[in-house]
């Protein structure tokens, strides 16, 4: 709630149990309030200036570029390095060892010292070792069809075809961008208090923005080298249709669970803003024409939106067919003079339009609502230490209380049943990514992680129907200290209620591929398209301003 403003009524609110269940959240849509938008945001407003001062690449496209972020007090820089990939060891699996690019971001302007250590290290990602200097670590493919196509229709002087970039969406696919803390790079706490890294993954969507005007420059390099005197640079109207891609699997979905303070912010801002819009008293003229031409670009971008998958071919058909009811309700039918339009409108959506479309409701009706909701963005990151510990002193009656009262969705599962136990998840030794195995098909169940919430919710309970009321926490946690991330949960759950997804994890019917997209969702991610249960294919930044055009472009 803002200074000096009455509390919303609860009726606007959408309740932890609607919001957290795993089918709404795998039809999660970016909103104005995810990070990327956050970052460009800030970027614009501070009047951020960029820089490309080193191009060093030869004319096979091989060598090193930076690209410098200026602010009002701070420098950062991407320092890429591009290489001459064999086709046969072009891969987007996590077991790969080369790639079309690599990069870092570095903490301030490089020297030339700096960009010879990151040289022998940044391309081997995993495999080398990088310092306190740099805030993050990534690499990158080709979408070989697309990136040769445009390079050589370039340099023959010609504009590629408008469809054919529609179609893919960006000219090259990140596998894998590590932050703060991985292989060497700076602590999360290094950055936590600059303005512009507090909102969360600002250095990782800072990188993977510089390195969309990087793939772009390349394709432009190549193009020159190939074409001479009559190649040409990429139309900006078609820049502005290629984000970067991404390519990601399970080593996402685990974050959802093992950071449920955090995860409690970033829905609870979202829904708070939601609840802001929809007890609006009355609306605009002015908000009412936004909406609606993002509702058109939406059924637009609906329609460009292509997946081979079946889940996602499915649910692409329900957005469409629940934008174009929403349409024409909001053209034909909507009473915009009623008290809380907003909220009438999100009404008839919950009765008429399937998941899909109503989460893409969520997502336009914030749109116009930047004054309203926009400072929400400041509350999607904390300090989860400050969290970290469990009450000792809390009564088991009140433990009881809570476990009670917030996991109603996990303790009537029998997870004894095969369906119900039916996956683990496991960190695999090769790579050290999580993995996801099947219970009773696969070995290594003796290695579990432990994000089966519910099923240890439901154990807790068990075991607490042995004990008093009135015995503190912290003798239970003597007798049994394997409970203790459990219990710490069941009380964060008094305080944090967004922070639990609610649905049982290693059940057969859960979709992994649900979690990725609420995460992705937040990132900014579109286009979203798996390529199975486990692994997907999303584009960022697509259709938003590059660098050199950030300071005149409309970013809202």
């Amino acid at each position: 709630m803002r200074p000096n403003e009455q509390p919303i009524p609860a009726r606007f609110y959408r309740s932890p149990g609607q919001v957290m269940r795993v089918a709404r959240m795998g039809c999660s849509h970016p909103t104005r309030l995810s990070f990327l938008r956050q970052l460009l945001r800030r970027l614009k407003k501070e009047n951020w200036s960029f820089d490309r001062p080193v191009w060093q690449l030869n004319q096979r496209g091989v060598g090193h570029a930076v690209y410098q972020a200026q602010g009002p007090e701070r420098c950062y820089s991407l320092v890429a390095f591009s290489h001459d990939l064999p086709e046969e060891m072009r891969s987007d699996r996590v077991i790969a060892t080369a790639w079309d690019a690599t990069f870092t971001l570095f903490d301030g302007t490089p020297s030339t010292a700096d960009i010879e250590r990151l040289e022998r290290n940044v391309p081997l990602q995993e495999a080398g070792r990088i310092s306190a200097k740099e805030l993050s670590l990534s690499r990158a493919n080709r979408s070989v069809r697309l990136f040769e196509y445009v390079v050589k229709e370039l340099a023959q002087g010609r504009q590629p075809e408008r469809s054919r970039l529609e179609h893919t969406g960006y000219l090259m696919r990140t596998t894998a961008v590590y932050g703060t803390g991985k292989f060497g790079a700076a602590d999360r706490g290094v950055l936590e208090d600059r303005p512009e890294m507090r909102a969360p993954f600002q250095a990782e969507m800072l990188s993977v923005w510089l390195t969309r005007a990087f793939t772009v420059d390349l394709v432009e390099h190549l193009a020159a080298e190939l074409g001479g005197a009559q190649a040409v640079n990429l139309d900006p109207a078609l820049r502005s249709l290629l984000g970067v891609g991404n390519s990601t699997g399970l080593g996402m979905a685990p974050f959802l669970v093992r950071h449920p303070v955090l995860i409690h912010h970033w829905f609870a801002a979202r829904e708070e803003a939601l609840a802001r819009v929809r007890s609006q008293p009355k609306l605009t003229s002015e908000t009412l024409d936004q909406f609606c031409e993002v509702l058109r670009a939406k059924q637009e971008n609906a329609n460009q939106w292509q997946s081979e998958h079946p889940l996602q071919v499915v649910k692409l058909k329900e957005l469409r067919e629940g934008l174009r009811q929403l349409h024409t309700f909001v053209h034909e039918e909507w009473d915009i003079a009623q008290k809380y339009p907003w909220d009438a409108l999100w009404y008839w959506s919950q009765l008429e339009l399937p998941l899909e479309a109503q989460e893409a409701l969520a997502a336009l009706l914030l749109e116009p609502h930047g004054e309203l909701i926009d400072d929400l963005g400041d509350q999607m990151a904390t300090d989860e230490e400050v969290t970290f510990k469990v009450d000792g002193s809390q009564l088991i009656g009140e433990l009881r209380k809570h476990l009670h009262s917030n996991f109603v969705w996990a303790l009537g599962t029998d997870y004894q049943q095969p369906e119900q136990c039916a996956r683990f998840w496991y960190v695999s030794e090769e790579k050290l990514e999580p993995r996801l195995g099947e219970r009773h098909s696969e070995p290594g169940a003796e290695r579990e992680q432990p994000l089966d919430i519910g099923r240890q919710v439901a154990e807790l309970r068990d075991l607490l129907r042995e004990w008093f009321d009135e015995t503190p926490v912290a003798q239970l946690l003597l007798v049994h200290p394997e409970f203790r991330s459990i219990v710490r949960r069941v009380q964060l759950s008094a305080h944090y209620p967004f922070a639990e997804i609610q649905d049982n994890l290693i059940s057969s019917e859960m979709l992994p591929i649900d979690l990725l997209r609420s995460k992705l969702a937040f990132f900014g991610a579109t286009h979203f398209d798996p390529r199975s249960d486990r692994w997907v294919r999303i584009s960022l930044f697509q259709g938003e301003p590059y660098p050199n055009e950030l300071n005149r472009a409309d970013v809202s």
